[in-house]
């Protein structure tokens, strides 16, 4: 049977799947770039980090290495910042701006911002809602069309509906992101330019380069989320207006 050309999808998820991939491609392609040119003080990922913690009063987070590449991160559950092969023991600008956003990270942790909090405490939302949201969206709909269901449309309805909220609650997740990535960056590059790691402007224009094509990967993921979500809720509205 054919169902015609489904534009919500052409409207709101192509979009943000292509602008994902141009992310994606984008922050490969400026960390390539930057991991090539070596700071001028010789300073590691990992000493790095070290100085803008010491800078920060910073004192109980352990940083440690990890294996892959670009799978940096700070845990504020064990303060434990872990930086990958690729940055650890590098001495390029771009390994170093990774480094000083990750301690961005830890920084936010330590003083308490909001947006950080938020988020860790909508994970397990996030985690349940882009699995079972949208099943339970579809099923309820499914269901409501059947006609051995009919007696049971509230209850589809219902099902519907918890879907949709867990749905929303793993957008949000993405929404919150946002400001609390931007943040880190925003932290490491100010740090950075004043606790003295790069020597100059093009060192700092360098690492804000790869930062910011990083942060437009978030952009990308937030924008997908909520092109989903929105698709997700005009198929349930259609799917209640047939009933």
């Amino acid at each position: 049977m054919y169902y015609g050309i489904d534009y919500t999808y052409m409207i709101f998820v192509i979009p943000a799947l292509l602008l994902s991939l141009w992310a994606s491609a984008a922050v490969k392609s400026r960390f390539a770039k930057y991991d090539r040119v070596p700071t001028k003080k010789g300073v590691t990922g990992a000493q790095a980090a070290a100085i803008l913690l010491r800078a920060n009063g910073i004192t109980d987070v352990k940083i440690a290495r990890i294996g892959g590449h670009l799978t940096d991160n700070y845990n504020p559950s064990t303060k434990v910042l872990s930086l990958s092969d690729a940055t650890y023991s590098s001495t390029s600008i771009a390994a170093v701006g990774v480094a000083a956003h990750e301690t961005g990270h830890a920084i936010q942790h330590n003083v308490g911002y909001f947006p950080l909090a938020f988020r860790r405490a909508l994970v397990p939302v996030a985690n349940l809602g882009s699995r079972l949201g949208p099943l339970l969206v579809l099923a309820g709909i499914g269901f409501g069309y059947s006609a051995q269901a009919r007696n049971y449309l509230p209850m589809m309805q219902l099902i519907t509906d918890i879907g949709l909220l867990l749905f929303a609650g793993a957008t949000l997740f993405y929404l919150v992101t946002l400001p609390v990535e931007f943040n880190a960056s925003w932290r490491a590059l100010k740090i950075l330019k004043g606790a003295g790691v790069f020597v100059d402007k093009k060192e700092l224009a360098g690492a804000r380069s790869v930062l910011w094509a990083a942060a437009m990967t978030y952009v990308a993921s937030a924008l997908s989320a909520i092109g989903s979500f929105i698709r997700i809720l005009l198929i349930a509205n259609r799917g209640r207006r047939r009933d």
